[in-house]
């Protein structure tokens, strides 16, 4: 009764903000929901209602929602949506209406759309929000991936301002951002380590997923915890129609996906599994050699991650939604000397949301999630043996409400609190007979909050506006910290075909990733902001302008962005990382920032697809003398290793004919900033011995290596139908297509006289991941 008092009270103090010619006219409110008609009858986010005589429209949310404000009487509604079929319903507005549309797709003829799902390029320029990207899971599914495994965040790596952490790898480097700076979310639930087989894939399966949301600046309000970007994922609601299987088997992995209604028109439900099977070759393998003396035991190796969704309806105004995953990945190795070692790491994720309708103009959506992540390692060797494990638990709750007064504002209120658990080292350690045993156990607790309030307010068919504050702390202890978070954006219509676009956004970060390496490593460890580690702040301010080209069939945006970071956060040299209760004083703070420019091209519509995207960009980092050392570099600016110069990608998708799909792409970048010995000093100790040598090392990051170019390329071949009615395909990828042998690292050799065995000489050595790689999956749905 409370709850609804106030939130009545805050809907009376916002309805001031309707201008009084407004006020004075009749107006009621249609809302619902667009969906696809057939298949899972997905929500289509993105999805354009427009009402053309009044001008008056509005986009999709997340969930396939919209929310019109019209005057009362007759309206013809105009539903619209890339790849579906144009609808137009004639509407009488005598009262606030709910009405939820259905999309058809389009036809699969020549000339018709091939990529489905994205929002059209018109909407797009028309949008406030600037610096984003939108892959749906279709639109990967469609491109080569490495091994045949489908990677929706490695899709990510292919747009502007994207850097990639190294050769395969999933993670993301975003406008100059470090790894540890990038919120994922997952249904709104954190996942702190979104990588399978060190960094290789990402742990979001294809077949579960519905879309993602890249933020790479303009941050809404309601985001907050991470610098440089956001990775909205959202799951797939299940098929509320009927029963459907669909699932893959690939090179390295197999999937299996289970939907349907959970009861007809109330709720519906989505399982999905996937298991690599790595395993099941080396145990063979080690099987048949076991009685070898010199063999040499392959390592076991497998991930798997398992996604469910459900959603219900409660009543006309109440759903409640549960998302789950859990995920890990296994490695163990048992030596015939009786070396045992095991590894293994992993994510849980549980989010529970319920959503309630106070009327067409209001929403209320309130979300409690858990999220854990953690990793074991376990050695024993004879009759000793020790684990080490760390691990983040976070419990969190947070509200939203959603309020749209008229068609010129929409609101946006919201409160989150997540309590942290942070498990940064157990050591235990001991023999059999009990002779030898020790342990330790290091942990640390948090709580962190959120407050904000955002309004996105159109004074004029040209100018529109976006702005919000946010404020945020963190408490650990006896110390706390907090600050205030504007954001803001605007868009700005020159012509119906070009828009101006601008963006500001203050961030802060009170937890860290503590790494001595430039990628996300699964032994990382996540520290709290304590009296010694204050938290991690940026500030991006971007500037763009967006021209609709071609009838509409292109889109070209330019984007110029700058940021700055204060406080960030690295260590000294030889730092003790793990098991270490005064890991404070390994830390050393410095500042940083990065500037570009991204010019991307996009085409959505007819028989070839695709885009290109070029960025030109510097990241640069300082850390001055502290802490007894001479900081980093002696104090220097230096660039870190994922500084990439220019980076170029084109991605291309054409449909040949009903059956076939051929896809492309192509990656170019510099190489990446590394630190090689400038020189060697030689010694020698006593007469006669071999000379050793002391590496000589210039300033930090002063070497490239060689740059990064990569072509990929796929087909995908659609089967005959099944005789149960369903379809399925042949999914043919070439990694790596004219075998460019890209470096991963470097190394030096010794080069001897052979007469002397003396070294005389170090020789440089490339070390290359990925040659060509061909794979092919076999996917299916009835």
């Amino acid at each position: 009764m409370t709850l609804r008092l106030t939130i009545l009270s805050i809907v009376f103090l916002l309805g001031t903000v309707l201008p009084p010619r407004l006020q004075a006219q009749v107006r009621h409110q249609l809302s619902g929901v667009v969906r696809a008609a057939a298949g899972a009858g997905e929500p289509l986010p993105g999805a354009t209602v427009a009402v053309p005589a009044l001008g008056i429209g509005t986009t999709t949310a997340d969930d396939g929602s919209y929310v019109l404000t019209l005057p009362a009487g007759r309206h013809q509604v105009v539903i619209s949506f890339i790849g579906y079929t144009t609808q137009t319903r004639d509407v009488n507005l005598t009262r606030d209406q709910r009405l939820a549309f259905q999309l058809a797709e389009a036809g699969n003829e020549l000339g018709e759309v091939v990529i489905e799902g994205s929002g059209s390029l018109e909407q797009k320029l028309q949008t406030t929000q600037m610096s984003v990207e939108r892959i749906t899971a279709r639109e990967a599914r469609l491109l080569p991936a490495l091994f045949g495994e489908v990677d929706i965040l490695k899709t990510l790596q292919l747009k502007p301002g994207v850097q990639n952490g190294g050769e395969g790898t999933s993670g993301l480097f975003v406008r100059g951002g470090s790894a540890d700076q990038n919120l994922v979310l997952l249904d709104d639930a954190l996942v702190y380590n979104p990588s399978h087989l060190f960094g290789l894939f990402s742990v979001f399966n294809s077949d579960a997923v519905q879309s993602v949301d890249l933020y790479k600046g303009g941050f809404p309000a309601q985001y907050g915890g991470r610098l440089s970007s956001v990775v909205d994922v959202k799951m797939r609601p299940g098929n509320p129609e009927k029963f459907t299987t669909s699932g893959g088997l690939g090179l390295i992995s197999s999937r299996l996906t289970l939907e349907g209604p959970i009861k007809k028109g109330k709720g519906a439900f989505l399982v999905s599994g996937r298991r690599t099977y790595f395993d099941v070759f080396t145990r063979q393998i080690n099987k048949l050699n076991n009685d070898d003396p010199d063999y040499n035991p392959i390592p076991d190796y497998y991930f798997y991650d398992f996604n469910a969704k459900a959603n219900y309806k409660l009543g006309s105004k109440d759903e409640l939604f549960l998302t789950g995953y859990l995920g890990n990945d296994v490695f163990g190795f048992n030596s015939q000397n009786g070396f045992n070692f095991d590894f293994n790491w992993g994510n849980t994720v549980a989010a529970l949301r319920w959503n309630h309708v106070f009327s067409p103009r209001l929403f209320l959506n309130t979300t409690a999630s858990l999220t854990k992540y953690k990793y074991q390692i376990s050695n024993k060797l004879d009759q000793f043996g020790f684990n080490l494990s760390s691990d983040i638990r976070d419990l969190t709750l947070r509200s939203d409400l959603d309020y749209t007064p008229n068609e010129r504002h929409a609101l946006r209120f919201g409160v989150t609190a997540t309590h942290h658990r942070f498990g940064t080292g157990r050591l235990q350690a001991g023999s059999q007979d009990g002779s030898v045993n020790f342990g330790s156990d290091i942990t640390y607790y948090g709580t962190e909050a959120g407050l904000y309030a955002s309004d996105t307010y159109k004074p004029s068919e040209k100018l529109q506006l976006e702005y919000g504050l946010r404020l945020s702390g963190f408490k650990s202890g006896s110390d706390a910290y907090g600050g205030l978070e504007p954001r803001a954006a605007a868009r700005y219509s020159l012509t119906p075909n070009v828009s101006l676009k601008g963006s500001y956004a203050l961030m802060y970060q009170y937890v860290h990733l503590v790494t001595n390496t430039g990628a996300s490593l699964p032994t990382d460890i996540w520290y709290p902001s304590r009296q010694s580690v204050k938290p991690q702040r940026s500030q991006q301010v971007a500037g763009g302008v967006s021209w609709l080209l071609g009838d509409g069939r292109y889109l070209l945006t330019n984007e110029v962005y700058y940021k700055w970071a204060q406080r960030q956060i690295d260590f000294k040299d030889g730092a003790q990382l793990f098991v270490n209760p005064e890991l404070d004083s390994e830390f050393l703070f410095g500042k940083g920032w990065a500037y570009g420019n991204e010019l991307y091209l996009e085409k959505k519509q007819g028989r070839t697809t695709g885009w290109v995207g070029y960025t030109l960009s510097w990241t640069k980092r300082q850390f001055p003398a502290q802490r007894g050392t001479n900081g980093i570099n002696n104090g220097r600016p230096f660039y870190p290793t994922y500084d990439r110069r220019h980076n170029l990608t084109v991605v291309v998708l054409h449909q040949l004919n009903q059956r076939i799909n051929l896809t492309g792409s192509f990656v170019f970048t510099s190489g990446a900033a590394t630190t090689l010995p400038l020189a060697r000093f030689a010694f020698q100790d006593t007469p006669g011995s071999n000379p050793g040598a002391v590496p000589i090392y210039p300033e930090r990051n002063t070497y490239r290596l060689a740059p990064y170019n990569r072509l990929d390329l796929g087909l995908v071949y659609k089967l005959k139908p099944l005789r149960q009615g369903g379809e399925s395909d042949l999914t043919f990828s070439v990694y790596n297509a004219y075998n460019r042998r890209n470096p991963y690292f470097v190394y030096f050799d010794q080069v001897k006289n052979e007469d002397t065995n003396t070294v005389i000489n170090y020789r440089a050595r490339q070390v290359s991941l990925f040659p060509v790689i061909p794979s092919v999956t076999y996917n299916f749905k009835f």
